[in-house]
């Protein structure tokens, strides 16, 4: 039985740095497109519900209802705008030209005054289910501004409760965002490298020359995959840049640790590109996969928008097999919260479980004779 032979990968290494050398728009694609693709829509999602355009009916028309109008204004969540009847304003939320609505009653201020009841509604679409979240969590903290206005002080609270938020004390939701992008970004580059690379060989011919000579299998794949995690390791290095210094961004984990993570993240995502290409073989046919299996489940099940513990239990234990899910925990984990080794060995040891099981899928699946 042959043994791995280092030298052997290493020629196949050069012979593939080569490629990459002779071929400027791999170079720029893997340097460049992460850091323009983050960047672009780092800026495009906010998860923070802003600017909702606010129907005011105003049929009181007091200092204290105007008041309670300007509120909703100063607070940074509302554009407030007049309606002429509470029914055009109900109207306005059937047309989606508003998301909201206040009705004012009248005698608004005099109860106000008094210390009564006051009467006022507060209507919201509930058509988009997270916007309506985000706006309910708004009410408790502009009731409270309002009161203050109204009064000149705050309400007095049963049971006064101080929030603290650790990690994110602005709730800057970039800061949830960027790393999120990152990690797709990049897994799903690392797949399309070696996907298209390998099938592209197998479209030209050139494979043949491969498969010709007494290299085995893992000595074509270790070569293969070598050169692209230095290469996405490069570009990971300029993501890191514009995270931290173009959004602010922290970083307070360890470096090293990090890099152990991010290697393991590239190597599965490697090594599923390169099954996909022996199984395809075909250029056309493993964008597709790639596509398919590299975006989607990194977009939806691995906690970048959706948080896992919501999914239902089926779709909790299907995300294991997910490396985006583990490196997703790994990467917020150490660069927001700073957590260590200790804190991240389950999603460590998962993501190196997950890269030895694709690594051996790649290695299983790449035939050493041209039959298909």
């Amino acid at each position: 039985m042959i043994r791995f032979d280092i030298h052997r990968a290493a020629a196949v290494a050069r012979k593939e740095v080569m490629h990459i050398m002779r071929d400027p728009f791999t170079l720029v694609l893997v340097l460049g497109l992460p850091v323009l693709l983050v960047v672009f829509f780092g800026f495009a999602i906010d998860f923070d519900v802003k600017n909702l355009k606010l129907a005011v009916y105003d049929r009181d028309n007091s200092r204290v209802s105007r008041q309670l109008a300007a509120v909703f204004e100063s607070s940074g969540y509302f554009l407030p705008s007049g309606a002429v009847s509470p029914a055009g304003a109900i109207t306005g939320l059937d047309a989606d030209r508003f998301s909201a609505a206040l009705l004012i009653e009248p005698g608004f201020g005099r109860d106000i005054g008094r210390g009564a009841a006051a009467r006022a509604q507060f209507v919201a679409d509930g058509a988009d289910n997270s916007k309506a979240m985000a706006v309910l969590g708004y009410l408790p903290g502009i009731s409270a501004a309002a009161l203050r206005k109204f009064s000149g002080a705050a309400a007095a609270d049963p049971v006064p409760l101080k929030s603290r938020y650790m990690y994110n004390p602005e709730l800057n939701s970039r800061w949830f965002v960027i790393p999120g992008l990152a990690v797709i970004i990049i897994g799903l580059l690392s797949i399309l490298m070696t996907a298209l690379t390998v099938a592209r060989e197998w479209e030209n011919g050139s494979m043949e020359l491969l498969l010709s000579t007494p290299l085995r299998p893992a000595e074509i794949i270790a070569g293969k995959i070598a050169p692209y995690v230095v290469l996405i390791l490069g570009g990971v290095f300029f993501v890191n840049l514009a995270a931290r210094f173009g959004f602010g961004v922290p970083f307070r984990g360890n470096l090293l640790l990090l890099l152990g993570g991010t290697v393991l993240y590239i190597v599965a995502a490697l090594s599923q590109g390169i099954v996909i290409s022996v199984v395809t073989r075909q250029q056309q046919l493993a964008m597709q996969l790639s596509m398919i299996s590299g975006l989607l489940p990194s977009l939806l099940l691995s906690g970048f928008i959706f948080p896992i513990e919501s999914m239902p239990v089926f779709f909790r234990y299907f995300t294991m097999l997910l490396s985006p899910r583990w490196f997703m925990e790994t990467v917020r984990g150490i660069t927001i919260r700073g957590a260590g080794a200790a804190d991240l060995a389950v999603p460590l040891l998962a993501l190196a479980g997950l890269s030895a099981v694709l690594l051996t899928a790649a290695f299983k699946k790449f035939k050493t004779d041209l039959e298909p």
